[in-house]
């Protein structure tokens, strides 16, 4: 599918739900469900003064915490796929801890990390990076041993390897369990921005339901979800890009 296609798709389904809002808020007819064009003429008066900080601060958490599980967990995937040794010493390691519900361990590394940016960044860091581990690695598992051949043959490194073999093969799981991943994250860094900060849509949205304000609440649920999309469709974009071969 073409980019022009695809976001036609992204703008079809954007409508369907919006016409289920309406739909929903006119049948139940209650301040509780505010009609969408309500909602939108709210977060047009709001988004500058209010929202927009909100939203900068709960997306510079998600990049932060997908960058750095980016760069740790493709080389350690790569290397557990390639190399057995690696295999064998790690996968125990990461079977132990990857079942570890993530949001238990937030009171710990609050008193560790304190209630600052870092805590939030490691609980999406935690969330993904295993995801990451395990697609990455899985991936590489499975590339036919003949498919290294001629290029041992050329005398190419492990780098090279990596380079022409191993990323763009593994890149589809990899972009797979980052999709799964993301959606985790962004529901874990809602709850972890209520506690202990002023800054997140987290924060706006739990403030805004404690002041029984409807509108509002829903303006910081649109401008999360957004967020949501606008992660997913890069990750799409990025997928069209990279793995081009897969939509031919």
């Amino acid at each position: 599918m073409n980019e022009k296609g695809s976001g036609i798709w992204y703008l079809y389904g954007i409508l369907i739900f919006i016409a289920a809002w309406q739909a929903v808020a006119s049948w139940i007819n209650l301040p509780i469900i505010p009609s969408p064009a309500k909602v939108l003429e709210n977060l047009v008066k709001i988004f500058a003064s209010q929202i927009a900080i909100h939203g900068f601060y709960s997306l510079w958490r998600i990049v932060a915490g997908v960058f750095f599980a980016i760069i740790i967990g493709i080389p350690l995937g790569l290397c557990m796929g390639y190399f057995p040794r690696w295999d064998r010493y790690l996968s125990p390691l990461v079977y132990l801890t990857y079942p570890i519900p993530k949001i238990a361990l937030l009171p710990v590394f609050m008193l560790l990390f304190g209630l600052g940016e870092y805590s939030k960044i490691l609980m999406i860091f935690l969330i993904i990076v295993f995801q990451v581990i395990i697609a990455v690695r899985d991936g590489v598992k499975g590339i036919p041993k003949e498919t290294y051949y001629p290029l041992y043959s050329l005398g190419a490194g492990f780098i090279d390897i990596c380079r022409e073999i191993l990323i763009p093969a593994s890149m589809p799981k990899f972009l797979t369990a980052l999709r799964v991943a993301m959606a985790t994250a962004v529901s874990v860094l809602f709850f972890t921005e209520t506690f202990g900060t002023k800054y997140g849509m987290g924060y706006f949205i739990m403030d805004a339901w404690m002041r029984v304000n409807y509108l509002e609440m829903y303006s910081g649920i649109a401008v999360l979800s957004n967020i949501g999309l606008i992660l997913f469709g890069t990750i799409d974009y990025i997928e069209r890009k990279t793995c081009s071969w897969q939509y031919k």
